[in-house]
């Protein structure tokens, strides 16, 4: 080679650029040299194996509850736990009807019946008062003549006037002593809600202010002490006196649990001869007056 090509040459090497040394293969790169975008893409890859039911599991737990749900979960923690208790009381409540026997059943749905024709007839009646009093040429006669048959009616029930009529004879023997006062005055409740108007005790007259006691293994109507056996006299319509006594569950055997015995005697013609006295009112006055 001559010096002159021997020149050309040299000019071409200082004119070329170095050269660059082959990249490393990736399986050849240290573990520590990664860079950050290959260690992310490390880490999702487990990730992006997991199932929905997974991530769900994974986002529910462990719970991170806040103020505001703690609060919700409280308020209906206590709406669950009263609709508990009100369908447990409602249950008890029917316990003794689901028990009952058909005939049973029966008794009480006439009982009802025969309540709701009371109210009926009552009605009928005050409406009837209503048109004559409207419809007299002398309204003022009408008037009176009302006014001394409500008298009498009140006088009936507040045992100021004597009352007779067709009821019941009610007749608790009680030789164990275990009668108390409440067992009475369940039987004094049931009879006046089967429509009883007029009541005595063993001589004493049964009103709206009655209160019966317990007293030294007997009972006091009104302070008025009774002993067994106790008798009731009532009037009122025995069909439905009677009958209400008899309910399952109701007066009568509640008493002969306590190993008492109950006779319910029907008559024509029941005498109520106690009477009570008329008591004036301390503060009340008519607006009349």
């Amino acid at each position: 080679m001559s010096d002159q090509d021997e020149q050309n040459t040299n000019r071409l090497r200082r004119e070329l650029p170095d050269e660059v040394p082959p990249a490393r293969k990736a399986e050849e790169t240290p573990a520590g040299d990664a860079s950050d975008g290959q260690r992310a893409e490390r880490q999702e890859e487990p990730r992006a194996g997991l199932t929905g039911r997974q991530r769900l599991v994974k986002g529910l737990w462990p719970p991170r509850l806040t103020r505001a749900q703690l609060i919700v979960a409280l308020l209906l923690f206590g709406l669950g736990f009263g609709l508990a208790v009100q369908v447990a009381s409602n249950s008890d409540g029917d316990s003794a009807l689901r028990g009952a026997r058909q005939e049973d059943l029966v008794r009480i749905l006439d009982e009802l019946d025969d309540r709701t024709q009371r109210l009926e007839d009552e009605k009928q009646g005050l409406e009837q008062q209503r048109d004559e009093l409207e419809n007299s040429s002398d309204q003022a006669e009408e008037a009176r003549k009302q006014t001394l048959e409500k008298e009498r009616q009140l006088g009936v029930l507040a045992g100021t006037v004597a009352a007779q009529g067709p009821g019941i004879t009610v007749t608790i023997e009680d030789t164990k002593g275990t009668v108390e006062a409440d067992m009475l005055l369940d039987a004094v409740q049931e009879l006046r809600a089967a429509g009883a108007e007029a009541i005595q005790v063993n001589g004493v007259r049964v009103v709206a202010g009655t209160y019966l006691t317990d007293a030294d293994k007997s009972v006091t109507v009104d302070g008025n002490k009774i002993n067994a056996p106790y008798r009731f006299q009532v009037i009122g319509k025995p069909q439905d006196l009677e009958p209400a006594l008899n309910i399952p569950g109701g007066v009568v055997q509640t008493l002969e649990k306590e190993q008492a015995t109950v006779t319910v005697e029907r008559s024509d013609k029941i005498v109520v001869d106690a009477l009570r006295a008329a008591k004036r009112p301390d503060y009340a006055r008519s607006s009349s007056q």
